[in-house]
């Protein structure tokens, strides 16, 4: 589990780094904050995504199923800045779905760990692959990056789109075509 004492001494030590005093009233329970919230944001690591779709239904469905909008908010594991957005979720069952919440819940865990954007959207289609076995998945994350808006390049407002394609929606362009037109409402 995370060590919150050794995360509180290391933003005391940043603090006093940066030419402030971790003991100055605005910033004498920072430490011990930081710590609880990594504690949070970091809590993906310590779970296996896998598990949350091993509870499904066997189901003689197999059209495609959408999950869009899925709101996530990760941290960039090359600045620890929060990058955040929304993930759209395909799949075509080989017989075997789960609940809506199942896959809400792979998107959190996912998310809730040092990250990059692109192992993201490989990791949720792979999860998926390989406990339901579908006909094929789909994924798209489109997020914002604060490394991106507040520091470096500058670049408030801009996203990044990443996808990755499995089975069905990577042989057959009208599959892919019909999830991403479905995606984005036209």
């Amino acid at each position: 589990m995370i060590d919150k004492t050794k995360i509180e001494q290391a933003v005391a030590s940043i603090i006093e780094a940066i030419g402030e005093d971790p003991k100055r009233e605005g910033l004498v329970g920072t430490p011990r904050r930081i710590a609880e919230m990594y504690d949070e944001v970091f809590a993906g690591i310590y779970h296996d995504p896998k598990q949350e779709l091993q509870v499904g239904f066997e189901e003689e469905h197999h059209e495609m199923v959408i999950l869009k909008d899925i709101p996530f908010y990760s941290m960039c594991e090359h600045h620890f800045l929060p990058f955040y957005g929304s993930v759209h979720i395909g799949y075509i069952p080989s017989g075997r779905v789960v609940g809506a919440s199942k896959m809400g819940r792979v998107v959190e865990l996912l998310a809730k760990r040092p990250q990059l954007q692109e192992r993201l959207t490989t990791q949720i289609a792979d999860t998926i692959v390989e406990v339901l076995q579908p006909q094929g998945v789909a994924v798209v994350v489109q997020a914002e990056h604060l490394c991106m808006n507040m520091r470096g390049v500058k670049k408030p407002g801009s996203n990044i789109i990443t996808s990755a394609t499995r089975g069905l929606f990577r042989r057959s362009p009208l599959t892919r075509s019909e999830f991403l037109s479905l995606v984005q409402g036209k």
